[in-house]
């Protein structure tokens, strides 16, 4: 299921929207609609009071996470979100901390991948090219992605 179905402001704003009930039901009213772990969706939907969202992936406040940022610029949901698709109950899969998104700031190519494959957890630059550095590559500049210079600015992501 592609992640935008659900989070559908992520490509145009720096939130990823959280689904209303309605959305949930627009499944859940045929998929396992009988299932305990989805009494809280039922109850919200037969009384009209939102759901009680537990944020699992939060940044401390004085950080700045743009998620469509990310998504535009090639970085796929599984790089920060893990197997979202594998997961019992979703968890937060990566530390998410400064260190570990500097990395990542310092050298995105490895994390990048074409956009109509952002949401598609199982991609992989190794699977879809014979010469998967020289792919990477190309889509950083066609993302025409920052320098790491600017790219490790601390006012990319505190302001």
């Amino acid at each position: 299921m592609d992640c935008r179905y659900c989070h559908a402001t992520v490509e145009d704003s720096a939130y990823a929207a959280i689904p209303t009930t309605t959305m949930c039901m627009n499944c859940h009213a045929s998929i396992r609609s009988d299932s305990d772990k989805l009494a809280d969706l039922r109850h919200s939907f037969e009384t009209g009071q939102p759901v009680r969202w537990v944020k699992i992936h939060d940044e401390p406040d004085f950080v700045f996470f743009n998620h469509a940022a990310h998504v535009n610029h090639g970085v796929g949901c599984v790089t920060c979100h893990g197997r979202i698709d594998q997961m019992e109950q979703v968890h937060q899969h990566e530390p998410l901390s400064m260190a570990w998104c500097l990395k990542c700031h310092r050298n995105p190519t490895p994390n990048l991948r074409p956009l109509d494959r952002i949401t598609d957890m199982e991609w992989s630059a190794d699977q879809a090219s014979d010469q998967p550095a020289d792919l990477l590559q190309r889509l950083h500049e066609q993302y025409e992605i920052p320098s790491s210079q600017f790219m490790t600015n601390c006012t990319v992501c505190h302001r």
